[in-house]
C-alpha cells in the first residue's frame, strides 16, 4: 500500500466518525491530509515520477470542481467538497469516479430509508405503530443519542463525507483495482 493510500485510509476513518457523529468535516484534518499529500507528492517528484504528481493534482482540481455546484445550490456542505478535493489529491484522478459512485449509492440508500420507513410504519396495525412509537421515544432519550444530537448543533442532512469515506475505504482496500499497490 502506498503512503498516500494509507493517508487516505486514516483520513477517511477520521472523517467518517466525525461526519456520522457531529455532521462535521474538520478543516484541520483536511489541511493535515493535504499537507501530508503534498509532502508525499514532493517525494514522488524527487524520485522522478512527474506523471504521477500531475494525476494527483488533476484529481484535486476535479474533486473540487465536481462537487462545488452541489455546495453552491445548498445540497452539500463545504466540508464534503473540500474532502473530495483532498481525496483527489491523495488518490489521484482515477479514484474519484468510483468513490463518488459508491458514496452516491450509499446516500441513495439513506434517502430511501428516510423516505420509505415512515411509509412502512404507516402500514402497520395501530397497536404496532404505538409500540414502535414508544420504542423510538425511548431510543431518542438514550444519553448517547442525546449527546450526539447536541454535538450536531442542529446540523442535519445526509452524511455524504462519511459515505465518501466508506467508498474510499473500499477503493483502497479492494485488491483487484490496484489502488493499494
Amino acid at each position: 500500500m502506498s503512503f498516500l493510500a494509507l493517508l487516505a485510509l486514516l483520513l477517511s476513518l477520521r472523517i467518517a466518525i466525525s461526519d456520522l457523529y457531529a455532521r462535521r468535516v474538520p478543516n484541520a484534518w483536511l489541511l493535515a491530509g493535504a499537507c501530508s499529500a503534498a509532502l508525499g507528492l514532493l517525494g514522488t517528484q524527487l524520485a522522478g515520477q512527474p506523471a504521477a504528481v500531475s494525476d494527483h493534482l488533476r484529481g484535486a482540481v476535479a474533486g473540487l470542481v465536481a462537487l462545488l455546484p452541489f455546495y453552491v445550490v445548498g445540497w452539500m456542505g463545504a466540508g464534503d467538497v473540500k474532502y473530495f478535493a483532498v481525496l483527489g489529491l491523495l488518490l489521484g484522478l482515477d479514484a474519484l469516479l468510483p468513490v463518488w459512485l459508491g458514496a452516491s449509492a450509499l446516500a441513495g440508500v439513506h434517502v430511501l430509508c428516510v423516505v420509505g420507513l415512515p411509509r412502512l410504519r404507516a402500514m402497520l396495525p395501530l397497536p404496532l405503530q404505538q409500540l414502535q412509537a414508544r420504542a423510538v421515544q425511548q431510543w431518542q432519550q438514550h444519553p448517547a443519542l442525546v449527546q450526539m444530537h447536541h454535538a450536531r448543533q442542529g446540523r442535519v442532512g445526509i452524511p455524504f463525507a462519511a459515505y465518501l469515506a466508506f467508498a474510499t475505504l473500499a477503493w483502497v482496500l479492494w485488491p483487484a483495482q490496484g489502488a493499494g499497490a
